[in-house]
């Protein structure tokens, strides 16, 4: 899966950088090891500006929903560089396993808390998944801001913020876990 997903990196950062343009801080926030990166999600190409930014060497398991890999073309992409679907709107297992077998292989996985592309006027209550997973595998969690209104060929830029560690709570209220995470995913604004 490597080498498939620095060859799509290759193929396509001269690309990106041309028609979407980004500046990147953070970068010495990422740590070594396994992760759960979590980010707010506004536009279709979320997912490669984070990708560039994390850079060739440090591939990342996107978490997507399953409807993607039914798309020609795209759904084998998506199966060569590790992007693993996920059945929204219910428990997904399998989802749920495949994330914990990348973070036991110590793996970086990539989730959008909100599930959907959010537009800038809209509010959609986070799903707890990353929080739970995080928790449950002792993971850190790792914010990320992207700017909204991206077009083409207009620099847009992306936070990396400090990761944390979650704990378990006794009660298994994940939602001051999940607020907790929107709240500092949304806090790296201010500093972009």
């Amino acid at each position: 899966m490597k080498v498939a997903y620095v060859f799509w990196y290759m193929l396509l950062y001269p690309l990106a950088r041309l028609i979407v343009p980004c500046v990147v801080k953070g970068r010495e926030n990422i740590p070594q090891g396994a992760v759960i990166v979590c980010a707010n999600h506004t536009n279709i190409l979320d997912p490669v500006l984070i990708a560039y930014a994390f850079g060739r060497k440090c591939q990342l398991f996107f978490m997507a929903k399953a409807e993607l890999f039914k798309v020609p073309i795209v759904g084998s992409i998506f199966k060569t560089v590790g992007v693993f679907p996920i059945v929204r709107g219910e428990t997904d297992i399998n989802s749920i396993r495949t994330a914990m077998k990348h973070l036991k292989n110590g793996d970086k996985i990539m989730m959008f808390p909100e599930g959907t592309r959010v537009k800038e006027d809209d509010l959609v209550a986070a799903k707890s998944g990353a929080v739970r997973i995080a928790a449950k595998m002792k993971v850190p969690v790792l914010p990320i801001h992207l700017s909204k209104g991206k077009k083409a060929f207009k620099q847009s830029k992306l936070v990396i913020g400090e990761p944390y560690m979650l704990q378990t709570p006794t009660d298994k209220n994940y939602a001051p876990l999940i607020s907790e995470l929107m709240d500092k995913i949304h806090a790296l604004e201010f500093r972009s």
